[in-house]
């Protein structure tokens, strides 16, 4: 069984719909990518995964024994989030408390603490959370999604406010962990060309339906990703 099946899905927001005819399976491992242009539904995809939002119409169902409580989450930041007064310590082993109860056991302080090795911010362990770059941000949420699970990552828009040489280092990170932990990697980018690199799939959405769905080399193939990479075949 397919780790996410859509069937038949359309999702609302604000009672207006977004998407509609949202059918496809994500299986173990799978890199997606989902691009598209503004409004057409992109995130609104990503809470209903969630289970943040019902859709309208439809099915999503889980394989696999994946509950939506163990899937981890990279969330776009808001001004409000990126001032958060805690330690990166606390931000990342947070993310144990989605399977547990509240408090923390000394398997979840070892997960956490190797999360951040496998992130290379150990030492940042001690640092306020607000005070850290944009780059070490993205990195301890990063840490703190693995927490959160062993199956499934979903990733909204991470690399936004990052330079150039940042958004590299977190998509190979992003990679690292999908290959050699074979964690299904579910993102959302407007950064099209470096985010279809690093996919298996590809998800595009469009004008309110999904416009494709399949793998990176069929995508590079199709009219509807020449035009949406500015006709480059290659990536």
């Amino acid at each position: 069984m397919s780790l996410i099946s859509c069937k038949d899905v359309a999702l609302a927001y604000d009672g207006k719909t977004v998407a509609e005819g949202l059918s496809f399976e994500i299986e173990q491992a799978d890199y997606v990518c989902v691009v598209g242009e503004n409004g057409s539904g992109k995130s609104t995809l990503i809470k209903a995964l969630l289970g943040l939002k019902e859709p309208k119409s439809g099915s999503i169902t889980f394989g696999d024994g994946l509950r939506q409580n163990e899937i981890g989450y990279l969330p776009q930041q808001t001004p409000v989030q990126k001032d958060f007064p805690a330690s990166a310590w606390e931000v990342v082993i947070s993310g144990c408390l989605n399977k547990k109860m509240p408090f923390y056991t000394a398997a979840d302080k070892a997960l956490a603490i190797n999360n951040m090795k496998l992130l290379n911010i150990e030492h940042l362990k001690k640092s306020c959370y607000r005070e850290l770059s944009g780059g070490q941000q993205q990195r301890v949420l990063l840490a703190r999604a693995l927490c959160s699970t062993k199956k499934l990552i979903l990733l909204d828009e991470p690399v936004t406010g990052l330079d150039p040489v940042m958004t590299l280092e977190l998509y190979q990170l992003i990679k690292k962990i999908n290959t050699e932990s074979s964690i299904t990697i579910i993102m959302v980018s407007h950064d099209i060309h470096c985010a279809v690199e690093q996919a298996s799939k590809v998800l595009h959405l469009s004008d309110h339906k999904m416009a494709f769905f399949g793998t990176k080399a069929d995508y590079l193939k199709t009219a509807t990703g020449q035009r949406f990479l500015g006709g480059c075949e290659h990536v």
